[in-house]
């Protein structure tokens, strides 16, 4: 199998480079408009690893893929990634509207953005989690994105940075309340997910013992259902208040109950037939979760 090679991009200026768009008016980011532009830098077999975060809006018939997937934007959609994941265009659409905004992580480094930057999981969804915004909704991300293409248009000044970071904050601020609209107006989607879960999570925990599986990760049920972790994540928590992580520690800690109360099992056979390679560890976990250590458990009655 042919190894994929990767061709990173570090600077602004490199990014204007391969859209050929001339020299960037500010150093850390730049707007581009897609249908003005075309991408110059295209090679077979390279894929880009861009080190910024990064939004495109597009509309267009043809297909992107994004990492190792491919994906269809010929509805309105805006795709996030985080710095050093891997672009590859590998066609040239009619782009019938678009815009991409590029900035580096420099540009909010020591902000309050930079604090809460983790808040907005979308940058770590996959292709097909992509998300699709109304006429109005895209309206309101185009006038965040004009007001930075402003304030990088004009000379910087002591304000500049503050101002840039404040509309970056509410162009992704907007992009969480269309997400959260798009997990229930998908809600028959998303309640299947929720339900397939579910049933993955229960599978999992009826074997007998979990001593060569090991612990389940999120990871894993991510990959069952053909999403990527934090979109999991999210998904369950809007529809069931709890993360893909709690609603394992949840299962696990019930298994854990049940058999500290219906074997004689030690509490190490316990750990490691969860799944548990160090004991303690599932020692301080049931604690953490129940206010008890297993052998007290065991004892209460």
């Amino acid at each position: 199998m042919m190894q994929e090679k990767y061709i990173d991009v570090e600077t602004i200026s490199e990014i204007h480079e391969l859209w050929g768009c001339g020299k960037p008016r500010h150093p850390l980011i730049t707007v581009i408009d897609l249908t003005k532009y075309k991408f110059q830098g295209a090679r077979n077999g390279h894929s880009y690893r861009l080190n910024f975060y990064t939004i495109f809006c597009k509309k267009f018939s043809g297909v992107l893929r994004y990492g190792r997937s491919y994906y269809d934007f010929s509805e309105g959609s805006l795709m996030f990634t985080s710095p050093g994941q891997a672009t590859t265009p590998v066609s040239n659409p009619s782009l019938e509207e678009g815009w991409a905004l590029f900035f580096h992580p420099d540009l909010i480094h020591h902000s309050s953005l930079s604090k809460n930057i983790e808040q907005y999981s979308f940058f770590n969804y996959e292709s097909n989690e992509a998300l699709h915004v109304s006429e109005e909704e895209k309206l309101a991300l185009l006038d965040c994105v004009k007001k930075i293409e402003k304030e990088c248009g004009q000379n910087l000044d002591k304000h500049s940075q503050t101002l840039i970071q404040n509309n970056i904050e509410m162009l992704l601020n907007y992009c969480l309340r269309f997400y959260d609209r798009q997990f229930f107006t998908r809600e028959k989607i998303s309640t299947d997910v929720v339900q397939s879960f579910e049933k993955l999570l229960k599978d999992h925990f009826a074997q007998d013992t979990l001593i060569n599986s090991g612990l389940p990760g999120v990871k894993s049920f991510a990959e069952q259902l053909h999403l990527s972790p934090n979109y999991l994540s999210d998904l369950l928590q809007k529809f069931t208040g709890k993360t893909t992580q709690e609603h394992i520690h949840l299962q696990l800690i019930n298994k854990a109950k049940g058999l500290l109360w219906s074997t004689d099992k030690s509490v190490s056979e316990i750990a490691y037939a969860l799944g548990f390679e160090n004991p303690p560890h599932f020692t301080r976990l049931f604690k953490q979760k129940t206010g008890y250590s297993p052998s007290d458990y065991r004892n209460l009655n």
